[in-house]
């Protein structure tokens, strides 16, 4: 598979929404495919949708109040932006989607130079990917070109749910383990001439938990991400341990394997030495040491992002602020959250982040009693990597600051 560079044919193409209706692929999607990309599904919940408001567009009352009559897709554009560009409410794709659905035989895909129009008729509202027929183009809305070959970065044409630097490294940075899982990893053991700390272009060396041995796979190139010890992330309601967040600090490549070595003294014994596996330092986000543990590479996975409220209720709290002991986070930072697999979530999933309501004394009430004001919504945030009991959330937008315990809920 190419990744970079791919060849495609077009004759007499009929321009699509495509990836306005479902997410690209943030870190995947620069390394997919065509055909991979458009196999991406769309749920049966969300086809219906679809279906119903493309028999008459969405009521004028669901467009956001400043929707352009019509719009040029760019580069560095994200189907979140575009999303709600159209819509008050960007994670209620399938009504994008739906207004368009005649022209959308393949949603999954959307590219720059691509034109929207938005046709407002009887109190509805429809959305093309060419003008309406009265403006002279054919009526079906495809748009006729001269055959020919284009070539094209799959990397830059491929429009994302989201700003991809802004997940991307914690598609692969952060890991959330179980108690046992991160002290059973192999380990580092030890250094060359016995230096503290290791960075990239340094060699150390490392060994497997008892009985299994760091061993070379035979000619294939073993890549483990290395982390340090793991710190607990406690719900801020119950104090449960959800997880164990280990903090990534490079990248090592297996150069030989563990092995043992049989010595004799000078009575003729022999006696058994273990020989760590070499170990070579090829990345390094922060400095490494003996101790730190290492976690083989998992292969990259084509992602799908498709914005969406969860199906049933939801009741959560923010668990940390990733990185450096953060308290307050702001727009485009990561958070924990205390919902995972476990709790139905997935990927894409927007919730609403609630700041909670101050607690006062109601000096009008004679006997100034306690009173909590109601928690207000103070803004989105989108999940993009899930666990059993906790996931990563990107903050999409933001009034006030977000703190630990902010509640979650279902988007309204």
């Amino acid at each position: 598979m190419q990744q970079d560079m791919t060849q495609h044919m077009m004759a007499t193409p009929k321009l699509t929404l495509s990836a306005l209706l479902t997410a690209s692929a943030l870190a995947g999607a620069m390394l997919a495919s065509p055909a991979l990309a458009q196999n991406l599904t769309v749920t049966p919940g969300q086809k219906a949708t679809a279906e119903q408001v493309a028999q008459a567009g969405v009521p004028l009352s669901e467009l956001a109040a400043d929707a352009p009559d019509e719009y040029t897709i760019k580069r560095g554009d994200t189907l979140w932006a575009i999303s709600g560009l159209y819509l008050k409410r960007p994670w209620r794709w399938p009504e994008l989607w739906g207004m368009n659905l005649q022209e959308i035989k393949n949603p999954h895909r959307i590219y720059p130079g691509q034109k929207l129009y938005l046709e407002k008729k009887d109190g509805r509202a429809t959305l093309r990917t060419s003008p309406s027929a009265a403006s002279g183009t054919p009526p079906d809305g495809t748009v006729r070109v001269s055959p020919r070959t284009r070539y094209e970065s799959l990397a830059d044409s491929a429009i994302p749910t989201l700003k991809p630097n802004l997940i991307e490294p914690f598609l692969a940075e952060p890991m959330v383990v179980d108690k046992d899982e991160l002290d059973s990893a192999p380990r580092i053991v030890a250094t060359q001439e016995n230096r503290v700390l290791l960075t990239r272009g340094d060699r150390a060396y490392a060994r497997g938990p008892s009985g299994k041995p760091l061993i070379d796979a035979g000619g294939k190139q073993q890549v483990y991400r290395v982390f340090h010890n793991a710190t607990p992330l406690k719900d801020p309601v119950t104090g449960e341990i959800l997880g164990y967040e280990a903090e990534y600090a490079g990248k090592a490549l297996l150069a030989h394997s563990e092995t043992t070595q049989g010595t004799a003294d000078k009575d003729g014994k022999t006696s058994s030495d273990i020989v760590p596996a070499a170990i070579d330092i090829v990345a390094a986000k922060e400095e490494m040491q003996v101790g730190d543990r290492l976690v083989p590479e998992p292969e990259r996975q084509l992602l799908s992002y498709v914005p969406r409220a969860p199906s049933g209720t939801v009741d959560g709290r923010i668990v940390s602020v990733y990185g450096n002991a953060v308290v307050n986070a702001g727009q485009n930072q990561v958070v924990a959250i205390n919902l995972g697999s476990k709790h139905g979530i997935e990927s894409g999933h927007v919730l609403a982040v609630l700041k909670a309501g101050a607690r006062m004394v109601d000096k009008t009430d004679p006997a100034w009693p306690q009173i909590k004001l109601p928690d207000e919504r103070n803004g989105l945030l989108m999940v993009f990597r899930t666990f059993e009991k906790v996931s990563y959330a990107l903050i999409l937008d933001i009034k006030d600051g977000v703190r630990i315990g902010d509640r979650l809920v279902q988007p309204r």
